[in-house]
């Protein structure tokens, strides 16, 4: 009868956070404590965006949105890994997985859409100031904005349903800490060779054309840059590029080698620390990099604390 006890249900045991490591509940401490800051960190940048006049530019504006989409993205997982590992139970539900794994591919294909079309914005504000306010206007970044939310929503849609519809074979064990396709596709009894080369050309798509337009676009302000004359603008350039640079060096560097390794160094243990690393610590790390590495940030800060009746 436990055999039909597997068959009947359809839910899924999350192994969590390296499973059979010594000390987890330290580690999920601290993921619970940068999830609280990445949730600060994130909502801070956003509601000082809306509320000071002047940072309501296209920059600040698609920045707003990458807070979004972290603190959606990271909300996705930790709360459900958190649950799961005080309650001790492990389970999550057909519709959960579906639910999470849409959530997930979603938010992770936004934000790289997002920081493709970011870089764009700097590549303009840079290369072309003359032509900024016209190319790059508030209705093109709104755009922006939203073109980044339907392309994750429509990949995010194609690979939720085709990786959810696979028939499963054995215990629906997952070496992981939230419902990821990859390690669905494990438990899968059919033959899926078709649908991981869709998986690989997604993955070249979402990942390698990105990041290929990124580098020329970062190419181009950096020969530009080369040719100011003036030190303090060639100082402010290279400082409205630094902090999105970085962001993107912390997102792509572990989407690539979670995606682009060959599939014989794939291993759980090795996953599961570049998705943490992805979907974890690049959230609060974000912010951060934005807040403490921007004057005008800074500055708007400063300025919202002065107002505060107990400062005064």
């Amino acid at each position: 009868m436990e055999t039909g006890n597997e068959t009947i249900s359809t839910d899924f045991i999350l192994l969590g956070l390296f499973p059979g490591m010594k000390h987890t509940g330290l580690l999920v401490s601290a993921v619970l404590l940068i999830y609280i800051i990445a949730i600060t960190g994130n909502t801070t940048l956003i509601l000082l965006i809306w509320a000071d006049r002047h940072l309501h530019t296209t920059m600040y504006f698609l920045l707003s949105q990458l807070s979004l989409i972290d603190l959606t993205f990271i909300s996705s997982i930790v709360p459900k890994m958190a649950v799961n590992f005080f309650s001790g139970k492990k389970k999550i539900s057909l519709i959960g997985c579906g639910t999470q794994i849409f959530f997930t591919l979603t938010l992770g294909i936004a934000e790289c859409i997002l920081l493709t079309l970011m870089a764009y914005d700097r590549y303009v504000a840079i290369c072309h100031p003359l032509k900024y306010q016209i190319i790059i206007s508030l209705q093109v970044s709104k755009q922006m904005a939203l073109g980044s939310w339907v392309g994750g929503v429509l990949a995010s849609l194609v690979h939720t349903s085709y990786s959810m519809h696979f028939p499963l074979c054995g215990p629906r064990e997952l070496h992981h800490f939230f419902c990821e396709v990859k390690a669905i596709l494990k438990l899968s009894c059919e033959d899926i060779s078709a649908y991981e080369k869709g998986v690989v050309v997604t993955s070249i798509i979402v990942v390698l054309l990105p990041i290929s337009l990124i580098l020329s676009s970062y190419t181009l302000i950096f020969l530009q840059v080369l040719r100011m004359n003036s030190p303090e603008g060639r100082n402010k350039a290279l400082a409205t590029c630094s902090s999105h640079l970085t962001v993107v060096i912390f997102y792509y560097g572990p989407a690539m080698l979670i995606y682009m390794r060959p599939g014989s160094s794939h291993t759980p243990t090795l996953n599961q620390a570049l998705f943490m690393f992805d979907t974890i610590l690049t959230p609060m790390l974000n912010p951060l990099i934005y807040s403490l590495r921007n004057k005008e940030v800074v500055g708007s800060m400063k300025r919202m604390l002065w107002k505060l009746p107990l400062l005064k």
